[in-house]
Protein backbone atom coordinates (compact mmCIF):
# COMPACT_ATOMS: atom_id res chain seq x y z
CA UNK A 1 0.00 0.00 0.00
CA UNK A 2 1.09 3.42 -0.68
CA UNK A 3 1.94 5.70 1.77
CA UNK A 4 -1.40 7.27 3.60
CA UNK A 5 -1.61 11.12 3.75
CA UNK A 6 -2.31 13.03 6.57
CA UNK A 7 -6.07 13.90 5.75
CA UNK A 8 -7.29 17.10 8.28
CA UNK A 9 -10.38 17.35 5.79
CA UNK A 10 -13.67 18.59 7.69
CA UNK A 11 -15.60 15.81 6.40
CA UNK A 12 -16.00 13.16 4.83
CA UNK A 13 -12.88 12.75 7.32
CA UNK A 14 -10.20 10.53 8.08
CA UNK A 15 -11.31 7.32 9.12
CA UNK A 16 -9.68 4.65 11.55
CA UNK A 17 -7.12 2.20 9.94
CA UNK A 18 -8.44 -0.53 12.00
CA UNK A 19 -11.88 -0.09 10.06
CA UNK A 20 -10.58 0.42 6.70
CA UNK A 21 -8.16 -2.50 7.54
CA UNK A 22 -11.66 -4.46 8.37
CA UNK A 23 -13.41 -3.58 5.50
CA UNK A 24 -10.81 -4.46 2.83
CA UNK A 25 -10.29 -7.91 4.42
CA UNK A 26 -13.93 -8.33 4.31
CA UNK A 27 -15.23 -7.04 1.41
CA UNK A 28 -15.60 -10.17 -0.60
CA UNK A 29 -16.88 -12.64 1.70
CA UNK A 30 -18.29 -11.71 5.29
CA UNK A 31 -18.17 -14.67 7.76
CA UNK A 32 -17.57 -17.22 5.17
CA UNK A 33 -20.95 -16.31 3.13
CA UNK A 34 -19.19 -16.07 0.11
CA UNK A 35 -20.74 -12.36 -0.37
CA UNK A 36 -19.89 -8.87 0.23
CA UNK A 37 -21.70 -6.89 2.95
CA UNK A 38 -22.74 -5.03 0.39
CA UNK A 39 -24.71 -7.84 -1.60
CA UNK A 40 -26.52 -9.01 1.79
CA UNK A 41 -30.20 -8.37 2.08
CA UNK A 42 -30.69 -5.80 4.68
CA UNK A 43 -33.43 -8.77 6.07
CA UNK A 44 -30.86 -11.44 5.59
CA UNK A 45 -29.41 -12.27 9.28
CA UNK A 46 -26.09 -11.84 8.53
CA UNK A 47 -26.44 -8.08 8.01
CA UNK A 48 -28.86 -7.83 10.92
CA UNK A 49 -26.11 -9.45 13.30
CA UNK A 50 -24.27 -6.42 11.76
CA UNK A 51 -26.73 -3.91 12.15
CA UNK A 52 -27.62 -5.14 16.04
CA UNK A 53 -24.37 -4.89 16.90
CA UNK A 54 -23.92 -1.06 15.45
CA UNK A 55 -27.03 0.03 17.63
CA UNK A 56 -25.46 -1.97 20.46
CA UNK A 57 -22.07 -0.52 20.09
CA UNK A 58 -24.00 3.17 19.87
CA UNK A 59 -25.54 2.60 22.74
CA UNK A 60 -22.58 1.62 25.17
CA UNK A 61 -20.27 4.38 23.73
CA UNK A 62 -22.63 7.02 24.45
CA UNK A 63 -24.03 5.87 27.73
CA UNK A 64 -27.24 5.58 26.18
CA UNK A 65 -30.36 5.17 28.66
CA UNK A 66 -33.32 2.75 28.45
CA UNK A 67 -35.40 6.12 28.14
CA UNK A 68 -33.85 7.03 24.68
CA UNK A 69 -34.26 5.07 21.49
CA UNK A 70 -31.00 4.85 18.92
CA UNK A 71 -31.58 5.14 15.49
CA UNK A 72 -29.41 4.38 12.30
CA UNK A 73 -31.60 6.65 9.47
CA UNK A 74 -29.97 7.63 6.06
CA UNK A 75 -29.36 10.99 5.32
CA UNK A 76 -26.97 13.22 6.91
CA UNK A 77 -27.63 16.22 9.44
CA UNK A 78 -29.43 18.58 7.25
CA UNK A 79 -32.30 16.16 7.07
CA UNK A 80 -32.93 16.44 10.90
CA UNK A 81 -32.81 20.35 10.42
CA UNK A 82 -36.02 19.28 8.77
CA UNK A 83 -37.07 16.20 10.68
CA UNK A 84 -36.52 17.53 14.18
CA UNK A 85 -38.92 20.29 13.82
CA UNK A 86 -41.55 18.26 12.12
CA UNK A 87 -41.15 15.46 14.75
CA UNK A 88 -41.54 17.83 18.09
CA UNK A 89 -42.52 21.27 17.17
CA UNK A 90 -46.36 19.79 17.90
CA UNK A 91 -47.75 23.45 17.12
CA UNK A 92 -45.39 24.65 19.87
CA UNK A 93 -42.44 27.35 19.09
CA UNK A 94 -39.16 25.97 19.37
CA UNK A 95 -35.87 27.94 20.90
CA UNK A 96 -32.25 28.36 18.73
CA UNK A 97 -29.33 29.13 19.96
CA UNK A 98 -26.53 30.35 17.64
CA UNK A 99 -22.80 29.70 17.68
CA UNK A 100 -21.66 29.52 13.80
CA UNK A 101 -23.18 28.46 10.26
CA UNK A 102 -24.54 25.02 10.75
CA UNK A 103 -26.83 26.26 13.59
CA UNK A 104 -28.08 29.41 11.46
CA UNK A 105 -28.76 26.16 8.61
CA UNK A 106 -30.62 24.38 11.17
CA UNK A 107 -32.51 27.95 12.46
CA UNK A 108 -33.67 29.10 8.71
CA UNK A 109 -35.13 25.29 7.58
CA UNK A 110 -36.74 25.10 11.07
CA UNK A 111 -38.23 28.58 10.57
CA UNK A 112 -40.40 26.83 7.40
CA UNK A 113 -41.65 23.84 9.24
CA UNK A 114 -43.16 26.35 12.42
CA UNK A 115 -43.01 28.83 14.43
CA UNK A 116 -39.50 29.79 16.28
CA UNK A 117 -37.43 31.83 18.46
CA UNK A 118 -33.79 33.14 18.23
CA UNK A 119 -32.87 32.72 21.64
CA UNK A 120 -29.42 33.45 21.46
CA UNK A 121 -26.45 34.17 18.73
CA UNK A 122 -22.94 34.98 19.44
CA UNK A 123 -22.37 36.38 15.96
CA UNK A 124 -20.23 39.23 16.21
CA UNK A 125 -20.43 42.90 14.55
CA UNK A 126 -17.94 41.62 11.45
CA UNK A 127 -20.49 38.81 11.02
CA UNK A 128 -18.20 36.32 12.83
CA UNK A 129 -18.89 33.53 15.78
CA UNK A 130 -15.66 33.51 18.32
CA UNK A 131 -17.48 32.04 21.10
CA UNK A 132 -20.75 30.57 22.71
CA UNK A 133 -23.02 32.05 25.04
CA UNK A 134 -21.89 33.24 28.01
CA UNK A 135 -23.76 32.72 31.16
CA UNK A 136 -26.82 34.62 32.24
CA UNK A 137 -27.15 35.92 28.49
CA UNK A 138 -29.83 34.19 27.15
CA UNK A 139 -32.59 32.20 28.93
CA UNK A 140 -35.25 29.50 27.90
CA UNK A 141 -38.46 30.17 26.84
CA UNK A 142 -40.36 27.54 28.95
CA UNK A 143 -43.00 27.02 27.08
CA UNK A 144 -40.74 26.08 24.27
CA UNK A 145 -41.17 23.14 22.25
CA UNK A 146 -37.23 21.81 22.42
CA UNK A 147 -34.14 24.23 22.59
CA UNK A 148 -31.70 23.57 19.77
CA UNK A 149 -27.94 23.65 20.18
CA UNK A 150 -25.21 22.64 17.78
CA UNK A 151 -22.47 21.43 19.96
CA UNK A 152 -19.13 21.76 17.55
CA UNK A 153 -19.01 24.28 14.37
CA UNK A 154 -16.82 22.93 11.78
CA UNK A 155 -16.68 26.27 10.09
CA UNK A 156 -16.20 28.74 12.52
CA UNK A 157 -14.23 26.12 15.14
CA UNK A 158 -16.78 26.80 18.03
CA UNK A 159 -17.50 24.68 20.32
CA UNK A 160 -19.75 23.92 23.53
CA UNK A 161 -17.48 21.97 26.31
CA UNK A 162 -20.41 21.87 28.30
CA UNK A 163 -23.91 21.47 27.67
CA UNK A 164 -26.16 24.31 28.79
CA UNK A 165 -28.96 23.65 31.24
CA UNK A 166 -32.53 24.07 29.81
CA UNK A 167 -34.62 22.80 32.94
CA UNK A 168 -38.08 21.09 31.42
CA UNK A 169 -37.56 21.88 28.27
CA UNK A 170 -36.05 18.99 25.90
CA UNK A 171 -31.94 20.02 24.61
CA UNK A 172 -31.43 19.50 21.16
CA UNK A 173 -28.11 18.66 19.59
CA UNK A 174 -26.58 18.89 16.84
CA UNK A 175 -23.44 16.72 17.01
CA UNK A 176 -22.33 15.45 13.96
CA UNK A 177 -18.72 16.82 14.70
CA UNK A 178 -17.98 15.89 17.89
CA UNK A 179 -20.11 13.03 18.52
CA UNK A 180 -18.30 10.55 20.83
CA UNK A 181 -15.10 13.02 21.04
CA UNK A 182 -15.68 12.89 24.82
CA UNK A 183 -18.37 11.68 27.36
CA UNK A 184 -21.61 13.34 27.77
CA UNK A 185 -24.73 13.10 30.38
CA UNK A 186 -27.12 11.89 27.18
CA UNK A 187 -29.85 11.50 29.98
CA UNK A 188 -30.16 15.72 29.84
CA UNK A 189 -30.20 15.34 26.39
CA UNK A 190 -33.69 15.43 24.21
CA UNK A 191 -32.55 14.71 20.84
CA UNK A 192 -29.30 14.29 19.85
CA UNK A 193 -28.35 13.84 15.84
CA UNK A 194 -24.97 13.53 13.88
CA UNK A 195 -23.68 12.74 10.58
CA UNK A 196 -21.55 10.05 10.20
CA UNK A 197 -19.00 11.63 8.21
CA UNK A 198 -17.00 12.84 10.94
CA UNK A 199 -16.51 10.94 13.79
CA UNK A 200 -18.58 7.86 13.43
CA UNK A 201 -18.80 6.10 9.77
CA UNK A 202 -18.79 7.55 5.84
CA UNK A 203 -21.61 9.73 4.37
CA UNK A 204 -24.96 8.85 3.76
CA UNK A 205 -25.67 7.65 7.72
CA UNK A 206 -27.03 9.53 10.21
CA UNK A 207 -27.51 8.32 14.13
CA UNK A 208 -30.50 10.17 16.15
CA UNK A 209 -30.85 9.27 20.00
CA UNK A 210 -34.11 10.45 20.99
CA UNK A 211 -36.32 10.83 24.61
CA UNK A 212 -38.77 7.50 24.10
CA UNK A 213 -41.33 10.30 25.55
CA UNK A 214 -40.76 12.68 22.55
CA UNK A 215 -41.83 10.22 20.11
CA UNK A 216 -45.59 10.81 20.61
CA UNK A 217 -45.25 14.31 20.07
CA UNK A 218 -45.16 14.12 15.86
CA UNK A 219 -48.27 14.54 14.37
CA UNK A 220 -50.00 12.78 11.74
CA UNK A 221 -49.39 14.82 8.97
CA UNK A 222 -45.90 14.17 8.92
CA UNK A 223 -45.33 11.34 6.40
CA UNK A 224 -44.39 7.97 7.73
CA UNK A 225 -40.85 7.55 6.67
CA UNK A 226 -40.34 10.92 7.90
CA UNK A 227 -41.22 9.87 11.98
CA UNK A 228 -38.76 9.00 14.69
CA UNK A 229 -41.40 6.65 15.72
CA UNK A 230 -41.74 4.78 12.59
CA UNK A 231 -37.78 3.88 12.93
CA UNK A 232 -37.76 3.16 16.61
CA UNK A 233 -40.40 0.59 16.02
CA UNK A 234 -38.71 -0.77 13.28
CA UNK A 235 -35.60 -0.77 14.52
CA UNK A 236 -34.27 1.30 11.94
CA UNK A 237 -34.97 -1.29 9.12
CA UNK A 238 -38.58 0.02 8.09
CA UNK A 239 -36.75 0.95 4.68
CA UNK A 240 -34.05 -0.66 3.02
CA UNK A 241 -31.00 0.77 5.23
CA UNK A 242 -27.89 2.02 4.39
CA UNK A 243 -26.41 -1.17 5.08
CA UNK A 244 -22.38 -0.81 4.03
CA UNK A 245 -22.36 2.60 5.73
CA UNK A 246 -23.69 1.06 8.97
CA UNK A 247 -21.02 -1.75 8.40
CA UNK A 248 -18.56 0.46 8.66
CA UNK A 249 -20.18 2.64 11.43
CA UNK A 250 -19.67 -0.76 13.23
CA UNK A 251 -16.48 -1.01 12.34
CA UNK A 252 -15.32 2.85 13.70
CA UNK A 253 -17.16 1.92 16.73
CA UNK A 254 -15.67 -1.52 17.54
CA UNK A 255 -12.05 0.94 17.07
CA UNK A 256 -13.57 3.21 19.18
CA UNK A 257 -14.29 0.41 22.07
CA UNK A 258 -10.90 -1.28 21.91
CA UNK A 259 -9.26 2.42 22.17
CA UNK A 260 -11.31 3.15 25.66
CA UNK A 261 -14.75 4.37 24.54
CA UNK A 262 -15.54 8.27 24.73
CA UNK A 263 -13.14 8.71 27.81
CA UNK A 264 -10.07 7.17 25.24
CA UNK A 265 -10.74 9.28 22.55
CA UNK A 266 -11.03 12.64 25.23
CA UNK A 267 -7.33 11.98 26.15
CA UNK A 268 -6.49 11.68 22.40
CA UNK A 269 -8.41 14.39 21.78
CA UNK A 270 -7.14 16.79 24.62
CA UNK A 271 -3.27 15.90 23.45
CA UNK A 272 -4.27 16.72 20.07
CA UNK A 273 -5.91 20.57 20.91
CA UNK A 274 -3.22 21.50 23.48
CA UNK A 275 -0.07 20.54 20.61
CA UNK A 276 -1.86 22.42 18.19
CA UNK A 277 -3.18 25.31 19.91
CA UNK A 278 0.23 25.07 22.01
CA UNK A 279 2.32 25.96 18.87
CA UNK A 280 -0.62 28.61 17.61
CA UNK A 281 -0.34 30.27 21.14
CA UNK A 282 3.46 29.98 21.22
CA UNK A 283 3.45 31.96 17.95
CA UNK A 284 0.89 34.62 18.18
CA UNK A 285 2.38 37.13 16.46
CA UNK A 286 2.01 34.78 13.05
CA UNK A 287 -0.40 32.06 13.80
CA UNK A 288 -4.07 33.69 15.16
CA UNK A 289 -6.93 31.93 16.16
CA UNK A 290 -10.10 34.15 16.60
CA UNK A 291 -12.00 31.98 18.77
CA UNK A 292 -12.01 33.01 22.53
CA UNK A 293 -10.46 30.29 24.61
CA UNK A 294 -13.03 28.76 26.42
CA UNK A 295 -14.96 28.17 23.21
CA UNK A 296 -11.90 26.88 21.01
CA UNK A 297 -13.02 23.35 19.74
CA UNK A 298 -10.89 20.37 19.73
CA UNK A 299 -12.31 19.01 16.52
CA UNK A 300 -12.07 21.97 14.19
CA UNK A 301 -9.09 24.28 14.74
CA UNK A 302 -9.35 27.75 12.86
CA UNK A 303 -6.56 29.72 12.35
CA UNK A 304 -4.68 32.70 10.51
CA UNK A 305 -1.58 33.92 8.94
CA UNK A 306 -0.45 37.30 8.15
CA UNK A 307 -1.65 37.71 4.64
CA UNK A 308 -3.84 34.91 2.19
CA UNK A 309 -0.64 34.38 0.41
CA UNK A 310 1.12 33.02 3.09
CA UNK A 311 -1.85 30.49 3.61
CA UNK A 312 -1.83 29.61 0.02
CA UNK A 313 1.97 28.63 0.60
CA UNK A 314 1.39 27.06 4.03
CA UNK A 315 -1.05 24.96 2.48
CA UNK A 316 0.90 23.79 -0.94
CA UNK A 317 3.68 23.53 1.79
CA UNK A 318 2.19 21.46 4.01
CA UNK A 319 1.31 18.95 0.90
CA UNK A 320 4.37 18.77 -0.87
CA UNK A 321 6.63 18.63 2.31
CA UNK A 322 4.58 16.53 4.60
CA UNK A 323 1.55 15.19 2.47
CA UNK A 324 -1.19 16.97 4.84
CA UNK A 325 -4.13 17.46 3.38
CA UNK A 326 -7.25 18.83 4.10
CA UNK A 327 -6.00 22.44 5.50
CA UNK A 328 -7.92 24.83 3.65
CA UNK A 329 -10.57 26.98 5.81
CA UNK A 330 -14.06 26.60 4.55
CA UNK A 331 -14.92 29.15 1.40
CA UNK A 332 -17.24 31.01 3.98
CA UNK A 333 -14.96 32.37 5.71
CA UNK A 334 -11.37 31.63 4.62
CA UNK A 335 -8.25 31.00 6.86
CA UNK A 336 -6.42 27.54 7.85
CA UNK A 337 -8.49 25.09 9.54
CA UNK A 338 -7.36 21.27 11.21
CA UNK A 339 -10.30 19.14 11.34
CA UNK A 340 -9.06 17.09 14.33
CA UNK A 341 -11.74 13.84 14.56
CA UNK A 342 -11.18 10.42 16.56
CA UNK A 343 -9.59 8.98 13.66
CA UNK A 344 -6.16 11.65 13.47
CA UNK A 345 -4.13 10.22 15.39
CA UNK A 346 -2.02 12.57 17.86
CA UNK A 347 1.44 11.49 15.98
CA UNK A 348 -0.14 12.83 12.91
CA UNK A 349 -0.55 16.00 14.78
CA UNK A 350 3.00 16.13 15.96
CA UNK A 351 3.40 16.10 12.39
CA UNK A 352 1.88 19.11 11.59
CA UNK A 353 3.36 21.27 14.12
CA UNK A 354 6.39 20.24 13.30
CA UNK A 355 6.21 21.67 9.88
CA UNK A 356 4.39 25.01 11.48
CA UNK A 357 7.39 25.31 13.64
CA UNK A 358 9.65 25.36 10.17
CA UNK A 359 7.12 27.65 8.28
CA UNK A 360 7.36 30.24 10.81
CA UNK A 361 11.35 29.50 11.17
CA UNK A 362 10.90 30.42 7.21
CA UNK A 363 8.54 33.21 6.64
CA UNK A 364 8.37 34.63 10.41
Amino acid sequence: MSRRAINFNAGPAALPLPALERARDELLDIGGTGMSILEHSHRGKTYEAVHDEALSLARSLLGVPDTHEVLLLQGGASQQFAMVPMNLMAGRRADYVLTGAWGEKAYAEARIVGETRLACSTKNEAGSYTRVPRAGEWSVDPQAAYVHITTNETIHGVQWHALPETGPVPLVCDASSDVLSRPIDVSRIGLLYAGAQKNLGPAGVVLVVVRKDLLARCPGSVPVIFRYATHAEHRSLYNTAPTFGIYLLRNVLAWVAAEGGAEGMARRNVRKAEALYGVIDEHAGFYRCPIERDSRSWMNVVFRLPDEKLEAQFIAQAREQADIVGLQGHRSVGGIRVSMYNAIEPAQVDVLVDFMRQFVRRHG
